[in-house]
């Protein structure tokens, strides 16, 4: 049986979320068939290209999820799923500024979309990182500061990881 690509995560909660279907996915396809997934509808959205119709789009999108048994319906696990998706692609990194920040805002994100509790570190931590980014302190996360960025924040992706031992949902 195949596993299905780490960025699946990531598809699923932007479909919980009900994000728009973009080149991220159609990227996501072409990996999946890759990696020896084949479906009728899979072929189809690796196939597509710009300009996007959402409707189409998103009507594709629930047909793959339905071929390849993958499930979105568990909102909360969804997430926490990505959640480790996004704090294992930020340890796979050679993290540097701009690349620290984009994985951070996409949690900031997540926090002000959803206000859930355990994203509140990483919230502060986006906050933190970009304060750093003009000025020399940060009122954010303590201890934090210009000389230990990438260690604080890797140092919490793998806490992260170890203290939530996700369940895939799919």
């Amino acid at each position: 049986m195949n596993i299905p690509v780490k960025s699946t995560s990531a598809i699923l909660a932007y479909k919980a979320l009900d994000r728009n279907v973009g080149k991220f996915w159609i990227d996501w396809a072409v990996e999946m068939l890759m990696n020896g997934f084949n479906s009728e509808y899979l072929i189809i959205l690796a196939g597509i290209s710009s300009p996007y119709d959402q409707f189409e789009l998103q009507t594709i999108a629930e047909k793959v999820f339905n071929e390849l048994g993958l499930d979105y319906s568990d909102k909360y696990l969804t997430i926490k799923n990505y959640v480790a998706y996004l704090c294992e692609t930020g340890l796979e990194e050679s993290l540097n500024i701009d690349s620290t920040l984009k994985i951070l805002r996409k949690f900031r994100d997540l926090y002000l979309d959803l206000d859930y509790d355990y994203l509140q570190y990483f919230y502060c931590l986006y906050y933190g990182v970009e304060d750093l980014q003009y000025d020399v302190v940060q009122w954010y996360v303590d201890g934090l500061d210009r000389s230990n960025i990438f260690e604080v924040v890797k140092d919490y992706f793998r806490k992260w990881i170890d203290e939530n031992h996700v369940l895939k949902n799919n």
